[in-house]
């Protein structure tokens, strides 16, 4: 079994208490510590030398957040031809809005869906 392996399955098998423990060691003595969603992060090194470019966001989710009951049968014509979905699949996706339309779409793509729904009587967010 590889050294990584092994490391592997000991960091595994570790209780949480010792996992906590781990963690203050290595934040202590490396300056390394979990960042939120789990990465790894390190303590800068030296004087800071200023903060790195906000990295632009280019996968969009197009998410009905509402429907005009008014204009339900068009929104629910339009979500069947975006998704490919059924009739009854649509209208039970229409009416239980929060839920993403469409995920990992361009800008472009998503603005353009996002105006579609929007004229069809959805309410739409760009996540």
């Amino acid at each position: 079994m590889s050294t990584v392996q092994e490391l592997g399955d000991k960091l595994a098998s570790l209780s949480l208490k010792d996992a906590v423990e781990l963690s203050k060691y290595l934040k202590d003595t490396y300056g390394i510590e979990a960042a939120a969603g789990g990465a790894v992060m390190m303590a800068a090194a030296g004087g800071g030398g200023g903060a790195a470019k906000a990295e632009e966001k280019t996968s969009f989710d197009v998410v009905l957040k509402a429907v005009d009951a008014a204009k339900k049968i068009p929104l629910i014509k339009v979500v069947r031809e975006v998704t490919g979905l059924g009739l009854a699949e649509a209208k039970a996706f229409v009416d239980s809005p929060g839920k993403p339309v469409k995920q990992g779409l361009s800008k472009e793509e998503a603005d353009k869906l996002k105006k579609q729904l929007e004229e069809n009587g959805g309410t739409v967010e760009l996540a």
